[in-house]
């Protein structure tokens, strides 16, 4: 096998899967993904999502050992951000004070906490480097974007920022542009949805989990007096209510199915409440790309529609009726994320980016509170 310096192990863990592969500066030599079933999650039903560690590392390191590959054969390993504090965009070392944050999961749990602690335990079995790469809390948003409309609540920015990262980057390269010179709206279209408008190089907004489009499983934005009655009607505990917003609604709660492929089949057999629902999802998509053109006050050089979602020519063609007149539409289907991982790795390794560290001081002073206005 070649020089160690010449790959890395790059680790995304979601809520139902672990994707994990090995890149060279070329591109992917060997990628894998294992699913987790409702069964394998509910044996950790309860516990932090750190105490899936030792797990999910048993999957990985027996398949990598099945492939062939020892730990010394990687230069470095790199893992999914985490939900941390607000961070800048970049490439950052994973360190004591990036694991304490993630143990006291501040801003809550997700699989995506695993991402920094699982590249730790197989960079420290090779003897090198673990680092994450635009965790899902980079906030790059200008400050008008916090504001929610009362002073308790400020807007906290968390999106799919690793994958929109690498398709503003990739539209720029391909297009021989530079991406501090485009204004972008970038619509990723997974599990979750993140539609984000990108101004000098930075994400200045973006629909938050708990706002937004309907998606396969969440609610996105929900009329909050209804929501109010609800919270207070006796039928839900908080934790149920939570997972009905955050987990059980969108397609899933109107449909009983997570997957697009599924719904589609069904408006073709003729199903016509999943038509009107798949419809909505796509209206609802469309209006938000209409607020961030708004955000950039109508001068936008290019749309571009990514995320898995993105595979469906009707998902696609149902958008572009809606928001061509913004700005060409171009379509990066899949989200790609093994691939930005390793770019992002490899961008420290050839010194075409220093790694940044979070620190203690760091995390405290960019975990904000809420803005108070108006009061003394």
């Amino acid at each position: 096998m070649p020089h160690q310096s010449n790959r890395v192990l790059v680790i995304n863990p979601g809520s139902t899967s672990t994707k994990y592969g090995v890149f060279t500066a070329e591109g992917a030599e060997w990628e894998r993904s294992v699913p987790h079933g409702d069964e394998e999650i509910e044996q950790f039903r309860g516990r932090s999502m750190l105490a899936r560690t030792g797990y999910r590392a048993g999957l990985i390191g027996k398949a990598l050992a099945e492939a062939g590959y020892d730990a010394k054969d990687f230069a470095a390993v790199g893992g999914r951000g985490g939900l941390l504090p607000p961070m800048a965009c970049g490439t950052y070392l994973v360190d004591k004070a990036m694991v304490e944050e993630l143990r006291l999961a501040r801003r809550g749990e997700h699989a995506c906490n695993l991402g920094a602690v699982l590249a730790l335990h197989f960079a420290q079995a090779a003897g090198v480097n673990a680092y994450i790469v635009d965790p899902v809390t980079v906030d790059e948003w200008q400050d008008c974007a916090r504001i929610s409309g009362l002073p308790q609540i400020q807007r906290s920015c968390i999106g799919h920022a690793l994958n929109i990262k690498a398709v503003a980057r990739r539209f720029a390269r391909e297009t021989g542009r530079v991406y501090s010179d485009l204004r972008l709206i970038i619509a990723h279209l997974g599990s979750g949805i993140t539609v984000s408008a990108h101004r000098g190089g930075r994400m200045i907004d973006n629909n938050t989990p708990e706002e937004g489009p309907l998606g396969p499983d969440r609610t996105g934005s929900l009329p909050v007096r209804e929501l109010i009655k609800l919270c207070f009607s006796g039928e839900f505990f908080e934790a149920q209510l939570d997972r009905k917003v955050f987990g059980e609604g969108g397609l899933f709660a109107y449909l009983g199915t997570r997957n697009l492929v599924e719904v589609e089949h069904r408006i073709d057999a003729g199903d016509a409440k999943a038509a009107a629902v798949y419809e909505a999802m796509i209206y609802q998509v469309a209006k938000e790309c209409g607020a961030m053109a708004a955000v950039l006050e109508g001068r936008v050089d290019a749309l571009l529609l990514t995320g898995g979602m993105a595979h469906s020519d009707r998902m696609v063609n149902g958008l572009r009726k809606y928001i061509e007149w913004i700005a060409p539409v171009t379509v990066y289907p899949g989200e790609d994320e093994l691939q930005a991982l390793a770019e992002g790795v490899f961008r420290v390794l050839n010194g075409e980016e220093p790694a940044r560290r979070l620190t203690t001081h760091e995390a405290a002073a960019k975990c904000r509170e809420a803005l108070v206005i108006g009061l003394e």
